[in-house]
């Protein structure tokens, strides 16, 4: 087994790996493209063929997730740096995990928007051409003929989201991308993107420490 299959497996520990559940877990993943961190750590799935995670509708447009999603932004390189091999995985490529899967049972999101990612300092873009250049890109690196939920990272105010979810909507039109998604908008943002496009899903700030969303933007 090579090094780079070795540590794919290394995510169902027993021997297992994502083509012996497939068939039992539909799972909602989102994902970057590739990622370095901390180990995935060795979940046990002793009874694989018998999980079933429980699946629930996201957004009015259709779009069906399961309850359990896997987010990657811990191994993104954002909070630490690659570690040694020896500590645990220290790269792995998603289109290679997805390569286990049916496309069909994966809900993949991903995002666009930053143009630039210098802590403390980020440089929002979401240009139409920077919009379609990034999805292209996504798109190969993942090795799949189209994108679940698309967001838009961050909103740039210096570009109209009218202009940013226009090439979204063409994207949709053209099989690109099923579903868009916004990230930390207002309620202005979200009512003036949704009347070009419907928004399925928001990104956003809502806990018991963080609840003035519930005043203007849950009621959307």
């Amino acid at each position: 087994m090579t090094n780079t299959r070795r540590r794919c497996r290394l995510m169902w520990s027993g021997g297992r790996d994502l083509k012996h559940i497939s068939n039992t877990v539909p799972v909602c993943v989102s994902i970057r493209e590739s990622w370095s961190g901390n180990s995935l750590g060795e979940t046990r799935l002793a009874n694989a063929q018998s999980v079933h995670i429980p699946r629930v509708k996201l957004g009015t447009q259709g779009l069906e997730v399961s309850k359990l999603g896997f987010g990657s932004m811990s191994f993104s390189g954002v909070y630490n740096g690659p570690l040694p091999n020896e500590d645990g995985i220290s790269l792995a490529n998603a289109n290679q995990a997805l390569k286990h899967l049916p496309r069909e049972k994966v809900q993949l999101a991903t995002k666009f928007g930053l143009g630039g990612l210098n802590f403390p300092i980020i440089q929002v873009k979401v240009t139409p051409e920077y919009v379609r250049s990034c999805c292209e890109a996504s798109l190969k690196r993942l090795d799949v003929e189209y994108i679940d939920l698309y967001y838009q990272h961050r909103v740039d105010q210096t570009v109209p989201i009218e202009e940013t979810v226009g090439e979204l909507k063409k994207l949709v039109e053209e099989g690109k991308v099923k579903y868009i998604g916004l990230s930390e908008a207002s309620p202005d943002t979200i009512r003036r993107a949704h009347a070009v496009y419907p928004i399925t899903a928001l990104q956003i700030e809502w806990s018991l420490w963080t609840r003035d969303i519930e005043d203007q933007i849950i009621p959307l």
